[in-house]
């Protein structure tokens, strides 16, 4: 069978010349080689594995940041949703409640009984996107603590809940005068 230089030279494709010489430089490339003991480096090929390599890493880190990107907007939707099953709503309210929220001052109107339960702790301010737009809710307390657990800058107002203070006391709603003796 005969090699591939020479069929080359048989269908014209390569003349005597080019075939002579590729001979020679590759006799050359096989001498250098046995005198120095080493295989011929080809940068071609480690350009382009270094290229693949870099190429593999970069997407990589677009994946990864995909994947974060999708699990942000999906503990978004589960906030959201969280707040949306549990606000409580406070569109009767005759009490302007003010509360600082990224360094601006921001107002809730609410009634005595909501303000009673936000100062109490029972309550929570929270805040989410409607529309593009902020909004803040009220939520129970247990599901403000949920919400802090998958994004704490949610939450906005969240008061630690008085333990000195007895739901069930008779005499809750009794004021103790100040000049009552013993």
């Amino acid at each position: 069978m005969a090699s591939l230089q020479d069929q080359l030279l048989k269908a014209g494709l390569v003349d005597k010349n080019k075939a002579n010489k590729a001979k020679k430089e590759k006799q050359k490339q096989t001498k250098h080689n046995r005198k120095t003991g080493g295989k011929t480096v080809n940068e071609a090929r480690l350009a382009s594995q270094q290229t693949q390599l870099q190429k593999a890493e970069h997407d990589r880190q677009l994946n990864r940041q995909r994947q974060d990107q999708s699990n942000q907007k999906a503990v978004m939707a589960q906030i959201r949703q969280l707040i949306q099953l549990n606000q409580i709503e406070c569109e009767s309210g005759e009490i302007d409640y003010s509360f600082v929220h990224e360094n601006k001052v921001e107002n809730l109107q609410i009634n005595e009984q909501l303000q009673k339960q936000l100062s109490q702790g029972r309550l929570a301010i929270v805040w989410f996107k409607q529309d593009k737009r902020r909004r803040y809710g009220l939520v129970p307390t247990v599901v403000a603590e949920k919400i802090a657990q998958r994004d704490a800058g949610s939450v906005v107002q969240m008061n630690a809940p008085d333990s000195d203070v007895d739901e069930d006391d008779i005499y809750a709603d009794y004021q103790i005068p100040d000049d009552l003796m013993w």
